[in-house]
């Protein structure tokens, strides 16, 4: 596959051009629709609106919202614009904002009113007090001396805060010539994206994407899942997190299709936008699908349209993923695995591997990408079968963590390998298994336990829907297992029947001292196990049984 080079700006300038009157962007629930040109044209008049508030090349604007419509009018704006979009988790709070308002150098901060339980209008009055008597434009903030603006996505006014209405009245001052000379400037090399990790262990840091980066990441993806422009993807993932913004939307804008918006994930939205719109992809993490599989009313919807997509955040039940091949018609699902830190894909399954395969590896390397996986200890190259780290090489790596060059040189080796954290083998037929994270490994009285091991096994019981497996410390063994297990409905399961299931069939040390039975799990807002939560977790629930386990 040869690589492309365009810009996000370049792409959708070519599409608006070819196909004007293709739709780029649905969102079925209030009818809301975008041709390409119609996006472009609005896209251009916000670029301009920034420039005339004095954002410019290089600047970092941070948005903080979930999947409303105009946030990827932000994204391609700020892309013409050179600026650096800066991707903000929507479950953040205070502390958290506060630290990436900083960290980041966020310029210009674009939000919504607020997320669940999170008003983020009141949350930034509190940390900027002086927006309640700034006028706008004219923002000078003792906390946050970078800070110039405060955008409200939406027609709301506040103190202090432009609105995007607003914004793309005052686009109107600026002469499209001037956005046309900025565009010019701009190379695929430069940085145009900057998402912060999810920040599981330790600080998140800020890592930056160029052009480059997601849009051939995103065309890989695509041509794994064999994309035409007649693909209608529905897009139910957040966009604030690389399976959205570029699994989803590079793939895209490379192949000049169709998304079809959810703001929020709910399985019966998913189900009907997917029939009303007649969509063929459909992104997802497993826990995703199966409450969707798990709907009530899911054999009420026609999905008969659906062809292929992709599972990712972690690894799926073989039960899941023939039930999502058969009863959702996607024949075609693929897997991908990556980091943030490679755009984020590293490898993928194919559409023409069997559904073992898909189930139980995440593929072989991207196009134009080297996968290899080595021993930590030694640095050398592991045999087929023989478990390590697993690296990445290639054009998708960051261009490093935003002003933080020492944890980019221990990410990033002097051979230019990323060393991603994560523990994989290496099959005989050259696909990669992962078997758990470095970190998440547990030690129990010296004996080393990879949590994936034991999860597979106890998925062999027909009544657990899903499990997680992470350590209890312990001051007898340092750590043991404990095990968290979400029942399918209306089974039933005490914690004998699971080491039951496990005597004699794992090793002793392996078997789960501790079974938590639980409604489901701490998660990031893009779908992933936080397997740290789960330790902190079983220590409040056995303090409620009385046991003190350190």
């Amino acid at each position: 596959m040869q690589l492309i080079d365009f810009t996000l700006g370049d792409l959708l300038e070519k599409y608006a051009l070819e196909a004007p009157d293709r739709e780029f962007m649905v969102y079925t629930d209030r009818n809301l629709r975008f041709t390409y040109r119609q996006f472009n044209e609005r896209v251009d008049q916000l670029a301009k609106g920034l420039l005339y508030i004095g954002v410019g090349k290089d600047d970092k604007v941070g948005i903080w919202a979930n999947n409303v419509p105009d946030w990827l009018t932000f994204m391609f704006a700020t892309a013409k614009i050179g600026a650096v979009l800066v991707t903000i988790n929507t479950n953040y709070k205070t502390t958290e904002l506060e630290y990436l308002l900083r960290d980041a150098d966020i310029h210009t901060l674009c939000l919504i009113d607020g997320f669940r339980d999170s008003d983020y209008v009141n949350m930034i009055f509190d940390l900027v007090p002086e927006l309640k008597t700034s006028q706008r434009g004219n923002l000078v903030s003792e906390k946050f001396p970078k800070l110039q603006n405060v955008i409200f996505i939406g027609p709301q006014k506040h103190r202090g805060m432009y609105n995007t209405s607003e914004l793309i009245l005052l686009g109107s001052h600026i002469d499209d010539m001037e956005l046309e000379l900025i565009r010019e400037t701009i190379s695929t090399h430069d940085v145009v994206n900057m998402q912060y990790t999810s920040g599981t262990t330790g600080f998140p840091k800020g890592v930056m994407l160029s052009h480059h980066n997601i849009l051939n990441n995103g065309y890989a993806a695509g041509e794994c899942m064999r994309f035409t422009h007649n693909e209608r993807v529905l897009v139910c993932v957040p966009l604030f997190h690389c399976f959205g913004c570029v699994l989803a939307l590079c793939a895209v804008i490379t192949h000049g299709c169709t998304m079809v918006m959810v703001e929020n994930f709910d399985p019966l939205m998913v189900l009907a936008s997917v029939e009303k719109e007649k969509c063929t992809v459909l992104h997802g993490v497993p826990t995703m699908f199966i409450a969707e599989l798990n709907h009530p009313m899911f054999n009420m919807f026609d999905l008969s349209t659906l062809r292929t997509g992709i599972m990712a955040g972690s690894l799926c039940p073989i039960e899941t993923m023939n039930q999502v091949m058969q009863k959702m018609n996607m024949k075609d699902i693929i897997i991908v695995y990556g980091l943030t830190e490679t755009s984020p894909g590293m490898t993928a399954t194919r559409t023409h591997n069997s559904p073992e395969v898909r189930a139980t590896t995440v593929g072989f390397e991207f196009p134009n990408v080297e996968v290899k996986i080595f021993n930590p200890e030694t640095g050398n190259e592991c045999p087929p079968e023989e478990q390590g780290e697993i690296c990445c090489r290639g054009y998708n790596l960051m261009k490093g963590y935003y002003n933080n060059p020492e944890a980019t040189a221990k990410a990033i080796d002097a051979e230019g390998w990323l060393h991603s954290g994560d523990l994989a083998v290496k099959t005989e037929d050259g696909f990669f298994r992962i078997t758990g994270r470095i970190k998440d490994m547990i030690i129990c009285g010296g004996e080393n336990i990879y949590p994936r091991e034991i999860e597979n096994f106890i998925y062999n019981m027909p009544e657990v829907e899903a499990v997680e497996v992470a350590g209890v410390p312990s001051k007898k063994y340092g750590e043991q297992v404990g095990a968290f297990i979400k029942l399918k409905a209306g089974k039933h399961l005490t914690e004998e029947d699971i080491q039951e299931f496990c005597r004699g069939k794992i090793a002793r040390y392996k078997i789960p001292q501790y079974i938590f039975f639980v409604d489901d799990f701490p998660m990031t807002a893009s779908g992933k196990i936080q397997k740290y939560k789960l330790r902190e977790l079983s220590l409040e629930l056995l303090e409620k049984r009385g046991i003190i386990a350190v």
